[in-house]
């Protein structure tokens, strides 16, 4: 929906993310219209979920969540070719004889499907997107698509070093593992914005 709402004669990235968050915004005050109005005991089930939570996963979840992301990884090499040659701009990409707009769409599709199974498993678990590929890319010295799997290697290590922190971090308690991601990710950001202005 967001794809077709941003598209005029081509994909521009800062159409996509305005109205990205303009319907993440809409959809974020139906969530709560839901809330609200649901039983007290599923609300605090939906709360939980929401803040993103690997406890009370179990293995009938995690081997269907598998069922749907394992074909999906199996197209990431294709998808990681079309990104390569979009990175270079879309003029670039054509003249090389990449269908930019279908190659945008499966892009979109593929990282859509993927964030939903890893979503309906865990919740919306914030900062380990953001996070994980500029780590990445100082323990590689690789950017951008070029290394996807090792973002995706740092983005698990990090999930679950943030899992392991939420089940130890108050005794008697088990945090949800977004709660810890917020905040490490919350200082990350606060670190990368000081030494952007040091360097400016």
């Amino acid at each position: 929906m967001i794809y077709l709402l941003a598209f005029r004669r081509g994909l521009s990235g800062f159409r996509l993310i305005i109205v990205g968050i303009a319907v993440s915004a809409i959809l974020s005050s139906v969530n709560t219209w839901f809330s609200v109005k649901a039983e007290l005991g599923l609300a605090v089930q939906v709360a939980v979920w929401g803040a993103g939570s690997l406890a009370g996963v179990e293995w009938p979840v995690v081997v269907a969540a598998l069922a749907v992301a394992v074909p999906l990884l199996l197209l990431m090499p294709t998808v990681g070719r079309r990104l390569r040659q979009l990175e270079l701009g879309d003029d670039a990409a054509a003249s090389l004889g990449l269908a930019v707009e279908r190659s945008k769409v499966l892009v979109v599709v593929a990282g859509v499907a993927l964030t939903a199974v890893v979503t309906a498993v865990a919740g919306p678990v914030a900062f380990i997107a953001l996070a994980a590929p500029p780590i990445a890319a100082r323990l590689t010295g690789r950017t951008g698509s070029s290394d996807l799997l090792g973002a995706a290697l740092v983005g698990s290590l990090l999930l679950a070093g943030a899992d392991l922190i939420a089940q130890h971090a108050v005794p008697g308690a088990t945090l949800p593992v977004g709660a810890v991601t917020v905040c490490i990710g919350g200082g990350y950001l606060v670190w990368l914005l000081f030494r952007e202005s040091g360097r400016s």
